[in-house]
């Protein structure tokens, strides 16, 4: 199964206002390994970030101007994903952007070319109601490292999410990357799971600490009326 984890920059929060994306970052899974055939672009975007946007990733008018226009990398990009599970965090965002950009080449919605969309953070809500679920809480919440993430990147936050994704979806709370060899190393999480467990101590209670038991069962039995669901377990 192949599944990309897809992240994207842009110059600010409203596609519909004429916001326009200025990078795109792709990681590949490959049966939920990552492959290392990822795919990235810094895009002009033929005007400026918003003062807010800019703050957040921090990529210039200045250095954004010689970048190929998305029409320049629209052809690359959709082979890339098509037919692949892509996985996004707050999916509706990008892929808002995503349409808008399609939409000005007169091509299909998104969607069209991808096997399926996965949300992330509607994953996230589901497994954790009421807390946080941004990118940065589920990466504390997992232990993975983003110290490193001092400023929004598309490739780096898709690479985040890569980690993310995986945690949620089997438990796992690090990946190892090693694309050299034909193996990756287990994380320190799974191998410790995997280390052979210590001898199981019993210890059984006293015949005092019995008596003293049966007496409190019997305190909580008269003061039900007799409706102690304990005493009636231990009568059974």
């Amino acid at each position: 199964m192949r599944q990309i984890l897809l992240d994207t920059e842009t110059t600010g929060l409203n596609a519909r206002s004429g916001d326009r994306i200025i990078e795109i970052g792709c990681v590949e899974l490959l049966n939920r390994r990552l492959t290392g055939n990822n795919l990235h672009f810094y895009v002009n975007p033929e005007r400026d970030s918003e003062e807010g946007a800019l703050a957040v990733h921090g990529l210039t008018t200045e250095f954004l101007d010689n970048k190929p226009k998305f029409a320049e990398i629209a052809t690359d990009l959709l082979d890339y994903v098509s037919g692949a599970e892509i996985i996004i965090h707050n999916a509706p965002f990008d892929l808002a952007f995503l349409n808008a950009e399609l939409k000005r080449l007169d091509l299909p919605e998104f969607n069209a070319y991808a096997g399926k969309i996965t949300d992330t953070l509607v994953q996230a809500k589901e497994l954790h109601p009421g807390k946080r679920n941004s990118l940065n809480a589920l990466c504390d919440r997992y232990g993975i490292s983003n110290a490193h993430r001092t400023l929004h990147g598309a490739l780096l936050d898709a690479e985040l999410l890569a980690e993310v994704y995986l945690a949620m979806t089997r438990g796992q709370n690090s990946l190892t990357i090693d694309l050299a060899e034909p193996e990756q190393e287990l994380s320190s999480a799974i191998a410790a799971e995997l280390l052979p467990l210590a001898d199981v101590i019993c210890m059984c209670a006293t015949t005092q600490e019995l008596a003293e038991h049966d007496a409190i069962l019997l305190s909580l039995d008269k003061q039900t009326g007799g409706d102690c669901v304990w005493t009636k377990a231990g009568a059974g």
